[in-house]
């Protein structure tokens, strides 16, 4: 085989892998500054004693740490996401698998494996690879494409466009509403758009934020809750769109709610996560 036509098919293999970069960026930072703000005290002094030297002892300087390991960790890909047939909702026995059947791996797989290895002080994980992939996973959960449909990919192979660029369903979800709206709202400043959604779980969301928190079950997460949000949302992501539709003003004003909501479930998620694993006594939201 040629090198040129090599190239140009592992060019084609990556167009069409389902990408791993859930919320981009500025996503997976804003779903960990969120966090940080309802650890408590214990959680957040366990979690700044794992965190690399890099971060700085900032845990959202390492929420998207797992996206530059998904070609040094190739094991890892599948953990990113959770497709399903199409029917709007995620079942664990029939959607949390690998490509070879292989169980357990998607990303409620993911976020329930992590957080049992950093209960469990004899695991043999890393645990500080253990918590920038979990604060990563549950960020991705969290984004309604990461539970999209099988057969496109999560929208990967779905081509529009986003106002006049060229984009696909998937990367609209994942960077481009976030974009859009850090331009035309928060003078593109991720901070200030931190603080805004912050402000709506103290005032607007404050009577759901409870029930984000809340989980039952104390053997692993509630993660499969949240992926059958996100199947949900993802049907509802999919209507009125084409090949080559163009997304504009409708499907914007329609569409951020939702990821600003989604980031803050997460987020506080998150945060839930950390403190039932490191400590019980909540702090405020900062």
């Amino acid at each position: 085989m040629g090198r040129r036509l090599l190239l140009l098919l592992l060019a084609m293999a990556a167009a069409r892998a389902p990408t791993a970069q859930a919320w981009g960026k500025e996503g997976h930072y804003m779903v960990c500054k969120v966090a940080e703000g309802f650890l408590t005290s214990e959680a957040a002094a366990a979690v700044k004693e794992l965190l690399p030297g890099w971060a700085g002892g900032d845990l959202a300087e390492t929420c998207s740490w797992a996206d530059t390991q998904r070609f040094r960790y190739r094991w890892s890909s599948p953990l990113h996401f959770a497709d399903t047939p199409g029917d709007c909702q995620f079942n664990y026995a029939r959607d949390c698998h690998n490509t070879e059947g292989e169980k357990d791996m998607c990303v409620v797989g993911a976020i329930n494996n992590y957080t049992a290895a950093l209960k469990d002080s004899s695991s043999p994980y890393d645990p500080t690879e253990s918590l920038m992939f979990l604060a990563h996973f549950v960020g991705d959960v969290h984004q309604p494409l990461h539970c999209g449909h099988a057969k496109d990919l999560g929208g990967n192979t779905i081509v529009v466009h986003w106002y006049t660029r060229k984009s696909n369903l998937h990367h609209v979800w994942d960077v481009n509403i976030i974009e859009t709206a850090m331009k035309d709202f928060y003078n593109n400043d991720v901070n200030t758009m931190i603080e805004a959604i912050k402000r709506n779980i103290t005032e607007e969301w404050s009577n759901e934020e409870k029930q984000w928190e809340t989980c039952q079950i104390r053997a692993k997460t509630c993660a499969d809750k949240y992926a059958e949000e996100s199947a949900a949302l993802a049907c509802k992501a999919y209507e009125g769109v084409e090949q080559e539709s163009t997304l504009e003003d409708d499907y914007f004003f329609s569409a951020l709610p939702v990821v600003e909501k989604r980031i803050a479930q997460g987020g506080v998620r998150l945060a839930a996560i950390l403190n039932r694993i490191f400590g019980n006594s909540r702090v405020q939201i900062s």
